[in-house]
């Protein structure tokens, strides 16, 4: 089960740091992330966005590219890696349950000025270890699909003022 997070930050860097101390969670084991992304505004008025390639889009380029190799043997090498990787990469577009263009749109239309937003989807029923790591940040949850205690904790760890 996934579970999505935006956050908005009052600072440009805050949420490429949340990110990265999520990110950091992940790689110790802690934490299953599906995808990020990190949207900002910067002071005059110009968005940026950030978007981590997902582990689906990433493996299934790699199995297309082995893939392509194997097949290629018998064919053309190059040819057949080429191939792969290419069917690999739209595998994992079609596959890819990441965080909605247009919903970035909507959320970058929604920053002001100086601002910046995280998108965080949460491969885990659990995501109590993504809400312990956001401890310390200080900002607002734009919208989650986390329910009950988990959304009112996440509320909490990120110091939003209702």
């Amino acid at each position: 089960m996934s579970e999505l997070v935006v956050l908005i930050f009052d600072q440009e860097d805050e949420a490429e740091q949340a990110r990265h101390a999520l990110r950091r969670q992940e790689q110790a084991g802690t934490l299953d992330l599906e995808d990020t992304a990190v949207v900002v505004r910067d002071t005059e008025g110009k968005v940026h966005v950030n978007n981590q390639a997902s582990d689906t889009t990433k493996w299934t380029t790699v199995g297309g590219g082995i893939l392509g190799l194997m097949l290629g043997v018998f064919f053309l090498p190059l040819m057949g890696v080429a191939v792969g990787v290419a069917g690999g990469a739209l595998l994992g577009r079609l596959l890819d349950r990441g965080i909605e263009g247009n919903f970035v749109k909507e959320v970058s239309a929604a920053l002001a000025p100086g601002n910046s937003a995280l998108f965080v989807v949460i491969n885990s029923s659990r995501p109590d270890a993504a809400i312990a790591t956001l401890r310390g940040f200080t900002g607002k949850v734009y919208h989650t699909t986390l329910e009950g205690e988990a959304e009112e904790s996440l509320r909490r760890a990120v110091h939003e003022q209702r």
